[in-house]
C-alpha cells in the first residue's frame, strides 16, 4: 500500500519542486535552459509512453490482433485530449491561446493548460498500478513512470510558476499556482485505481490510452516550445538525454 502512494504522490513532488524555482530565480527563466528542459521533459514523456505503457499494452494480448487494443487506445488518447483543448479556454506555455473565448485572466488560462495536460498523466500512473494489482506487471515498473513523470513535471512546474511572477504575482501565490496544477495527478492515479477490480478487460485499452494522451502533450505543447526560436538544438540534445534516462530507469527499475 505505502508503495502505491508514494508512486501517486511523486509526480506532484516533481511539480511541487519545479514550482519553487521561483523562489531562487528572480526574473524569467533563460531561453537556454528552457528549452534544455522542455526538451528532456519531452524524451521522457515519449520514452514513458513506449516503454511503459504502449509496449506493455501490445504485450498483454497475443499474436498480430495484439496491436488493435495499442491502436485503438492511442487514437483515442490522442482524440481526448485534442477535445479538451478545443473546449477549454488555456494558454500555452509558449503565450499562444487556444480554445474558445472567455473572461478568465491569463493566469487563470495559464493554470488550465497545465491542470489539463497533467491529468492523464495521473491517470497513467494510475494505469500502471492497476496493471501491477490485477496483471503479472511490477510494481516497480509503475515507480519508473511515476519517477519519469516526475522529471517530467520540474521544468514544467517552473515553467509556469516563472512566468506567473513576471506577470506580477507575488512569490506565493506563483509557487502555489503552480504546484496546485499538479494536485490532479493523484486524483487521477486515485480514480483509475477505484475502477482497478474492473479493468483487466480494457486493461490494454487503458495503458494506449494514457500513452496517446502523454504524446498529445508532447507534440502539441512541448516539442513546439523547443523548436522554434534559437537555441532548438539544445532542446534536442535534452530530448536524447530524457529518453535515455527513463529508458534506463523502465528496464533497471521494471
Amino acid at each position: 500500500m505505502s508503495s502505491i502512494i508514494i508512486a501517486l504522490l511523486i509526480p506532484l513532488l516533481g511539480t511541487i519542486l519545479g514550482s519553487a524555482f521561483v523562489f531562487v530565480m528572480r526574473k524569467e527563466m533563460p531561453a537556454l535552459l528552457q528549452k534544455a528542459l522542455l526538451g528532456f521533459a519531452s524524451g521522457v514523456m515519449v520514452a514513458a509512453s513506449v516503454w511503459s505503457l504502449l509496449i506493455p499494452s501490445i504485450e498483454m494480448g497475443s499474436g498480430k490482433m495484439a496491436i488493435i487494443p495499442a491502436v485503438v487506445g492511442l487514437l483515442l488518447g490522442f482524440a481526448f485530449l485534442l477535445l479538451i483543448d478545443y473546449l477549454t479556454p488555456h494558454i500555452h506555455t509558449s503565450g499562444s491561446t487556444e480554445g474558445p473565448k472567455s473572461g478568465l485572466s491569463k493566469t487563470t488560462k495559464l493554470a488550465l493548460a497545465v491542470t489539463i495536460h497533467n491529468f492523464p498523466e495521473g491517470m497513467a500512473v494510475g494505469v500502471a498500478i492497476a496493471g501491477a494489482a490485477v496483471s503479472d506487471f511490477n510494481i516497480a515498473g509503475a515507480l519508473a513512470l511515476s519517477i519519469g513523470i516526475a522529471i517530467q513535471n520540474i521544468p514544467e512546474g517552473a515553467i509556469i510558476s516563472m512566468p506567473l511572477r513576471t506577470a506580477g504575482n507575488s512569490k506565493w501565490r506563483s509557487f502555489l499556482i503552480g504546484a496546485a496544477s499538479g494536485i490532479v495527478e493523484p486524483i487521477g492515479g486515485a480514480l483509475v485505481l477505484l475502477l482497478a477490480s474492473g479493468i483487466l478487460g480494457i486493461l490494454p485499452y487503458m495503458l494506449s490510452f494514457a500513452a496517446g494522451a502523454m504524446l498529445y502533450v508532447v507534440v502539441e505543447e512541448l516539442i513546439p516550445d523547443v523548436s522554434k526560436g534559437e537555441h532548438s538544438n539544445i532542446g534536442t540534445i535534452g530530448f536524447a538525454l530524457g529518453f535515455a534516462l527513463m529508458m534506463v530507469l523502465d528496464v533497471v527499475l521494471g
